[in-house]
C-alpha cells in the first residue's frame, strides 16, 4: 500500500483490531434466542456501545427495536455544516452450525495461514472494527471532516426486521446524506469492489397433508397417498431439468452486464465437487445476480436414523426465493406461494405461509459518492480500478433507507469476499483486506467531504 498517514495509522491499529475482534467474536450473538442466550447478543451490544463511547460518539444508545433485539446508535459530529454519513454494520452472526466442522472453535478468533478465523469475523463484526478502523486513522490524520451516524443491528441474519420498522417509527434517527453498508465484500481479495444490487428474499412455509395419520407401508402403501412423496413432488416443480428456477409467472432470462464470474472461479469459491454440475443457464453472474433462485431450506420429515415403515399422513418444508432487482418480492411471494399450491399432486391438502420478505436494491452508481469512493479505493489498493457487482444476499435494511431518504446515496463494501466463508463452518476475515477497506472508507470519507 502506497504511503499515506492515514494508510500508516490504519497499519499501526491492527494489533488493537485483531485483540478488539478477539472479544467480539467471543460473544455467541445468534439472535435465534431459543438456540443462544439472549444474554450473549446484549452483551455484544454492550459491548459496541462502550466502544462508541470510548470514541467520543454522543447520544450512544441501545435500542429496543420491536422483534425483541437491540440496535446499537451513535453519532460523532463533524464540522459545521458538514454532511452527515451514515455507518451500518450488524454484530449479530449465524449460528455456527456443525461446531465440530471447525477446525478452531467459531467463537475463538484464531490466526491460520494468514487469516483470522471465528463466526462473525467477516459478517459482519468485523465490519464494526473496519468502522472503527476508518475513524480513529481520520480522528489521527486531522480529524473526522463528516458528521458520523453509527448503527450496529442485532438481528440482520434473522430477517426479522427490527431495525427496519424502528427507523419506519424514528425517521430523523438515521436520516444522512450518505449511507455505508459494510456488509458486503470484495469479488475477490485484493480487487475493490463496490455492490451495485442486492436480490431480494422471500421464504414460504409449505405444508401437505393427505392422510388423519400415518399407515403402515406394507398394508396401506401404494393406494394410500403419501404426503412426503407430494411434497417432493411439489419441490422438484421448482426447478427444470438443467436446475433453473421455474416459477409459474417469473422471468429467468435476464442478464448481468457488469463484472462477470468465471465458472472455474465459481467452481472453486463454491467448492463444487468434482464432476458435479453447476445448475441452471446463461452467465455465473446472470444465475447469481440478476435472476430468481429458490432454494429448499429445510423438509420436516422422520430422520433416517429411527424412521418406520410408514406412509407419511404430513410433511413440510421451508422454501427461500431470492428476487433480483426489478421484480417486486411482495408479487414474487404470491407467484410462488401459487405455484406450490397449484403443482401439489394428487389432491393434497397444501397451505403456505409466507415467513420473511425482503426488496431487492439497486444502487445509483452515478452518484458523487461512487467517485468519491472509486478514488479512495485506488489508493487503498494501488494499481486496482474499482469494480461493480452484484450480490446474491439480501440486506432489506438498504430498501427501508432509500425508501426514508430517497436522496441519499448507499454504498455496499465488507469483508465478505469468497473465501471468507460467511455462514459456513471456519467463516474467516482477511487482515489485509480489513486493512485496505478501512483506509479506503477512511479517504472515502474525506473525499466525500471535499466533494
Amino acid at each position: 500500500m502506497s504511503s499515506n498517514p492515514v494508510a500508516e495509522t490504519v497499519a499501526s491499529l491492527m494489533p488493537r483490531a485483531r485483540a478488539e475482534l478477539t472479544e467480539l467474536v467471543a460473544f455467541k450473538s445468534v439472535a435465534d434466542f431459543d438456540q443462544f442466550p439472549r444474554s450473549e447478543s446484549e452483551a455484544a451490544a454492550r459491548w459496541i456501545t462502550d466502544a462508541l463511547t470510548a470514541e467520543g460518539f454522543q447520544d450512544v444508545a441501545l435500542l429496543d427495536t420491536p422483534d425483541g433485539t437491540q440496535s446499537v446508535y451513535g453519532y460523532l459530529p463533524g464540522p459545521a455544516g458538514a454532511k452527515t454519513v451514515l455507518l451500518y454494520a450488524h454484530y449479530d452472526v449465524q449460528p455456527p452450525l456443525d461446531e465440530a466442522g471447525w477446525t478452531t472453535p467459531p467463537f475463538e478468533l484464531t490466526e491460520r495461514d494468514g487469516r483470522w478465523y471465528g463466526r462473525g469475523a467477516a459478517d459482519c463484526k468485523g465490519g464494526v472494527i473496519m468502522h472503527l478502523l476508518a475513524l480513529r486513522a481520520l480522528k489521527a490524520d486531522g480529524g473526522v471532516p463528516v458528521h458520523v451516524k453509527f448503527i450496529a443491528e442485532g438481528s440482520e441474519e434473522q430477517g426479522t426486521g427490527g431495525l427496519e420498522r424502528y427507523a419506519e417509527q424514528h425517521p430523523a434517527l438515521l436520516e444522512a446524506d450518505t449511507v455505508v453498508i459494510g456488509d458486503a465484500g470484495n469479488f475477490r481479495a485484493g480487487l475493490p469492489t463496490v455492490t451495485a444490487t442486492l436480490r431480494g428474499m422471500t421464504m414460504v412455509r409449505v405444508q401437505v397433508d393427505t392422510l388423519e395419520g400415518n399407515l403402515h407401508s406394507g398394508q396401506f402403501g401404494g393406494a394410500a397417498p403419501d404426503a412426503l412423496a407430494a411434497l417432493i413432488r411439489v419441490l422438484d416443480s421448482l426447478r427444470a431439468k438443467d436446475g433453473s428456477t421455474t416459477i409459474d409467472g417469473l422471468t429467468p432470462d435476464a442478464s448481468w452486464d457488469g463484472l462477470q464470474y468465471e465458472e472455474e472461479q465459481f467452481r472453486a469459491d463454491a467448492k463444487v465437487l468434482d464432476g458435479v454440475e453447476l445448475i441452471g443457464e446463461g452467465t455465473v453472474a446472470d444465475r447469481i445476480w440478476a435472476r430468481p433462485a429458490v432454494t429448499v431450506l429445510g423438509i420436516d420429515c422422520p430422520p433416517v436414523v429411527g424412521a418406520t415403515p410408514s406412509v407419511q399422513a404430513s410433511a413440510r418444508a421451508l422454501v427461500s426465493l431470492r428476487v433480483p432487482p426489478g421484480i417486486d418480492a411482495a408479487e414474487a411471494t404470491k407467484l410462488l406461494q401459487a405455484h406450490l399450491e397449484t403443482h401439489t399432486p394428487w389432491g393434497a391438502r397444501v397451505r403456505t405461509e409466507q415467513i420473511g420478505q425482503g426488496q431487492p436494491f439497486r444502487a445509483d452508481t452515478t452518484s458523487p459518492a461512487y467517485a468519491a469512493m472509486a478514488d479512495a479505493m485506488a489508493v487503498a489498493y494501488p494499481g486496482q480500478e474499482m469494480q461493480y457487482a452484484g450480490q446474491g444476499g439480501s440486506i432489506p435494511l438498504c430498501n427501508t433507507l432509500a425508501s426514508l431518504y430517497p436522496h441519499a446515496e448507499i454504498l455496499l463494501i465488507g469483508l465478505s469476499e469468497p473465501e471468507a466463508q460467511i455462514h459456513a463452518v471456519n467463516e474467516s476475515v482477511s487482515p489485509d483486506e480489513l486493512e485496505r477497506l478501512s483506509v479506503a472508507e477512511a479517504l472515502f470519507l474525506r473525499n466525500y467531504a471535499a466533494s
